[in-house]
């Protein structure tokens, strides 16, 4: 028997390592309650650090509640959603956009913005993957994962680092967003590791012959965008122009394994994911990732990973400080 050649663990493990981050500074905001920003959605990821007070951020997606922003959170948005930042959700807003093209040029990286009330010190940007990784690995996360610093090992030098950050802004010496910059780095290098690892080797790191091959590429593409769709050997084959027979063997030969458990795996990675960074309720996951119901994941997922859902999601709490956008009402 012809013997798979699928990724190990490790190999996922070196792709971890490697990931890095490019990011941009667009502002640094210094804000009096009551404020609001409108931030539209485009397709470039981003990111709000909140390095004093706190704040609140609603994505514009429909069945997302608002999630609560302290200081020393990070919150990204790797599908550059469109979204609401304010003091609280009854504050004004206005497009971040027009604001900034109100300020003088040389100021645009400082905003001072609403009122006379309690202060925030937010740093809002957005960034991209450095070169040389897989382009979806953006794609895998979702709409908004929040990093706490204070629950993980960044705590050992954020406030030292914090500080001279707060150095930096108060002298307004040249080179302050760049360093702000390369702190905003770490931090979503940090929080992509976290989220992803939680996934399936074989989901992120498929052989590259397999992605640029134009079937078998866009039959993974499917799968990915759409897990919970009743998919079938038949019904990709179909949708990627192939005889089921070549489909299935074409797909074998270039991923190391049959397409339905692919997609096994990839339903159950992503399951993985979502236990780890959302407060999704099992049975909206399993709807999500396409089981019939929350016990069908239930087992599927034990399986898989040696324990229940419930007990992987505490795990992952503890050990990560990672969470994401509560499910709406």
């Amino acid at each position: 028997m012809e013997q798979l050649t699928a990724p190990r663990a490790d190999e996922l493990s070196d792709l971890l390592k490697q990931i890095n981050v490019r990011s941009v500074v667009y502002c640094l905001s210094d804000l009096g309650a009551p404020w609001g920003l409108r931030v539209d959605g485009s397709a470039t990821a981003k990111f709000h650090l909140v390095l004093e007070g706190r704040a609140t951020l609603t994505l514009d997606e429909p069945g997302t509640a608002p999630t609560e922003l302290a200081a020393g959170e990070l919150a990204l948005l790797p599908h550059g959603s469109g979204h609401l930042i304010q003091d609280d959700r009854g504050s004004p807003t206005r497009p971040l956009g027009d604001i900034l093209a109100e300020q003088p040029s040389r100021v645009a990286e400082r905003l001072a913005y609403g009122g006379d009330g309690t202060r925030t010190l937010l740093l809002c940007g957005g960034f991209a993957l450095a070169s040389g990784l897989p382009e979806n690995l953006l794609s895998l996360l979702p709409p908004l994962l929040v990093l706490d610093t204070a629950s993980t090992r960044l705590s050992r030098w954020l406030e030292p680092t914090l500080a001279l950050l707060r150095n930096e802004i108060a002298s307004d010496a040249p080179g302050g967003s760049a360093m702000l910059a390369k702190l905003a780095d770490v931090f979503l290098a940090e929080i992509a590791r976290r989220y992803l690892s939680s996934l399936d080797v074989l989901i992120i790191s498929v052989p590259s012959a397999a992605a640029d091959d134009p079937s078998v590429g866009a039959a993974l593409a499917l799968m990915r965008a759409q897990p919970d769709a009743p998919w079938t050997v038949a019904d990709l084959a179909r949708k990627v122009g192939l005889s089921r027979t070549a489909f299935a063997a074409r797909f074998r030969d270039l991923v190391g394994e049959p397409p339905m458990s692919y997609l096994a795996r990839l339903r159950l990675g992503y399951a993985a994911g979502y236990l780890s960074a959302t407060d999704k309720t099992v049975r909206e996951i399993a709807r999500m990732v396409g089981y019939e119901s929350e016990a069908s994941l239930s087992k599927a997922f034990r399986r898989r990973f040696g324990r229940p859902p419930g007990e992987y999601r505490r795990q992952q709490a503890a050990a990560h400080g990672v969470r994401a956008a509560p499910a709406g009402p």
